[in-house]
């Protein structure tokens, strides 16, 4: 029996890999835009039929999140997309003012290495394949090892349809045999371009090692303030569906609510009826038992798991159709099992005298791994939503809308995107919902419309220079002057002492 050296395979793989691409790459260049357009519209209509058998396989492969949901989302963002990518202009000439005398060139970037995550790595891939293809690019994906079969697969039939469309091989690809070494190898190699990340917390530092430019698409969680003039009804049917959506996995959703005292007792009698369950200190102990590790960090075994599922395995009974576990909390500790992202549908329930405390409330939550990513606010009051629009250190604010559906712009018109950017440790080079113009540089253009001499006449420049060199000299003229006249009254003053000492 042979022995292969899997990290060593998948380090030439990837090598081989970028080869293709940086290939592609010089084809794809030479592309305009409508030619792109047809690429597009080829990978996104080749896998249309597949979604569904993909939800199902990626649900049983990662263990996370369910088939229904899974697949509602690949659906979501598949028709959101295609309806925002269409007339769209990414490259070649994107503007032009003839009265100005200016215009803008989009120039592809070349080679994206991409990172799926295993939470939604359908709908990652398919997003970041139209993506790429939209703006010229290459793009090379490097799955979670949770999800390699998943991507693989889709990767699979993207790249199928993308060759049937004429465009080069090379042009979609992924790696298959998946170690850290491997993907390591796309991220450093000479012709990537850019680095995406999208919640794929382990590979935070390579990817800012690798010394590229660096998107990081991250997870949240995500403060949302339920305001006194809220619809608190609305509020909460959004953020119970929101935090169930996929047992919890979807990025940006809801994990903290800040609750206006006024309002609190409606809230928590809605969330009660909408399938929230309240748990009590036993309760919360046992569940936090489970779910984190002596380390700190969360075991990936208990995310992206039903309620229900989760109470069974913590020990404690929950109602049928419990769709939410909640925590009621007073402080925010330093050693709060909270405080970081949890995966899953759980809830922390706060309640805050008045919105002032509430904004307090919710920068304090930032602080914590959810720093620049999402907030969300539900109220009627339009001096407190511009509070919180102008104020919070964060990507993207949420206003009366599902966190889940809001960010990736189903329920919003934000960008349709599954690569959400966030202000994170200071990690990435934007805090945008990721588009094809993230993955594009502008060239401008300018004609000459004013001469130098315009800017600043000569003639004036030359009579400045004049006075400048003329007023010298009769300075030094009158300097002379001034000093005979000083020598001239010391000599008097010398003579009158030397007759004075001599009397």
């Amino acid at each position: 029996m042979k022995f292969v050296d899997k990290d060593l395979l998948s380090v030439q793989e990837a090598r081989i890999l970028m080869e293709h691409a940086g290939e592609a790459r010089k084809a794809l260049a030479l592309f305009d835009q409508e030619k792109l357009d047809f690429g597009v519209t080829a990978i996104l209509d080749g896998i249309k039929g597949c979604l569904n058998e993909l939800a199902l396989k990626s649900a049983e492969e990662t263990g996370y999140g369910n088939q229904r949901d899974k697949y509602r989302k690949n659906r979501l963002i598949l028709s959101r997309i295609q309806e925002k990518l269409a007339g769209m202009r990414c490259v070649g000439l994107l503007e032009e003012d003839p009265d100005r005398k200016t215009a803008k060139i989009g120039v592809p970037i070349g080679v994206v290495a991409a990172l799926v995550p295993a939470t939604s790595p359908v709908s990652t891939t398919l997003f970041l394949a139209a993506i790429a293809v939209k703006s010229g690019n290459a793009v090379v994906f490097a799955p979670h090892p949770r999800a390699e079969k998943t991507v693989q697969k889709t990767v699979e039939i993207l790249a199928e349809a993308a060759k049937e469309a004429g465009l080069p091989e090379g042009t979609i690809s992924c790696l298959n045999t998946v170690t850290k070494e491997g993907t390591a190898q796309l991220l450093c190699h000479p012709f990537t371009s850019l680095v995406i990340n999208t919640g794929i917390p382990g590979l935070l530092n390579a990817s800012r090692e690798s010394k590229k430019p660096f998107i990081c698409g991250g997870i949240g969680p995500s403060p949302v303030f339920i305001e006194r003039t809220a619809d608190v009804r609305q509020a909460v049917k959004d953020i119970i569906e929101s935090r169930s959506f996929d047992c919890g996995t979807s990025a940006a959703a809801e994990q903290y609510v800040v609750a206006d005292h006024q309002i609190a007792e409606d809230a928590r009698r809605e969330m009660l009826t909408l399938g929230a369950y309240f748990m009590n200190r036993t309760e919360e102990e046992q569940l936090m038992g489970l779910l984190c590790r002596e380390n700190g960090g969360r075991d990936p075994e208990y995310m992206g798991k039903p309620a229900l599922w989760l109470a069974e395995k913590a020990g404690f009974t929950v109602p049928e159709g419990t769709r939410v576990l909640v925590s009621q909390q007073k402080y925010i500790t330093e050693f709060n099992p909270y405080a970081g992202a949890l995966l899953c549908p759980v809830l922390v329930f706060y309640i805050e005298n008045d919105w002032m405390h509430a904004c307090e409330k919710c920068m304090e939550l930032l602080v914590n791994e959810s720093s620049g990513h999402t907030l969300v606010i539900h109220s009627r009051d339009e001096d407190v939503i511009r509070q919180f629009m102008l104020k919070k250190p964060v990507g993207r604010v949420l206003i009366n809308t599902p966190a889940s559906f809001g960010a990736m712009g189903a329920t919003t018109n934000l960008f349709p995107s599954m690569t959400l950017g966030g202000l994170t440790a200071g990690l990435g080079i934007t805090s945008d919902n990721v588009s094809p113009m993230n993955l594009v540089y502008i060239r401008s253009a300018a004609w000459g419309v004013r001469g130098i001499r315009d800017l600043d006449p000569l003639d004036q420049w030359e009579g400045m220079e004049r006075e400048k060199i003329e007023e010298p000299e009769k300075d030094s003229k009158e300097a002379g002057k001034d000093n005979k006249e000083a020598v001239d009254v010391a000599g008097l003053l010398k003579t009158i002492l030397e007759q004075l000492e001599y009397k």
